[in-house]
């Protein structure tokens, strides 16, 4: 790795395995056998934690938390203060075929202060709004709005939250309506 992809706060168990052209910002720790590509771009004091797969030019950014064995696939941008869940999965191909040659990358946005729970597969071609929850196990296959909390398969809105992640109601036909409508934008 290149001596200026890190600080000396920041910590790489020695199993890691990181492009010499990733960035990894200042105060960062990232655990044994982490896997990060080239031009992946990793925000100031996030921790990365085991078995975690980041593919090439992601954009983390600072202050996040990536769980044990998380793939995060080329084409996802991770806000700041993001929590991501043990075993969570993030795709990249609308139509995956083994055998074309012509496949294009869609985007995924997870915003700013963002929680997904566990074991939860994120569709691309998403955006997860600000301060939004995703429970465990859900398969996110439409935008969420911000605050909103969904859960299932597919994930669909069941409440609203705070900043802080208490919800604060459940999801009322208007809130399902709003969020509905934000995710067919």
């Amino acid at each position: 790795m290149a001596d200026n992809t890190m600080g000396s706060s920041t910590f790489i168990h020695p199993t890691a395995h990181i492009s010499d052209n990733a960035e990894i910002g200042e105060g960062c720790k990232v655990w044994i056998n982490v896997q990060i590509r080239e031009h992946a771009q990793i925000g100031q004091n996030c921790i990365i934690s085991k078995d975690v797969y980041i593919d090439h030019a992601v954009k983390i950014g600072k202050g996040c938390k990536v769980q044990n064995s998380v793939s995060i696939y080329h084409g996802v941008e991770i806000g700041d203060d993001v929590f991501i869940g043990p075993n969570a999965c993030f795709t990249n191909d609308k139509v995956p075929r083994a055998f074309s040659t012509e496949w294009q990358v869609t985007e995924t946005h997870v915003g700013t202060g963002a929680s997904i729970g566990a074991n939860a597969t994120i569709v691309c071609g998403v955006r997860i709004g600000e301060y939004a929850m995703v429970a465990a196990g859900s398969v996110v296959t439409k935008n969420v709005a911000p605050f909103t909390l969904v859960a299932g398969n597919p994930a669909r809105p069941v409440g609203m939250i705070d900043k802080a992640g208490n919800r604060i109601s459940d999801a009322s036909p208007n809130n399902a309506q709003q969020s509905n409508a934000q995710q067919n934008t």
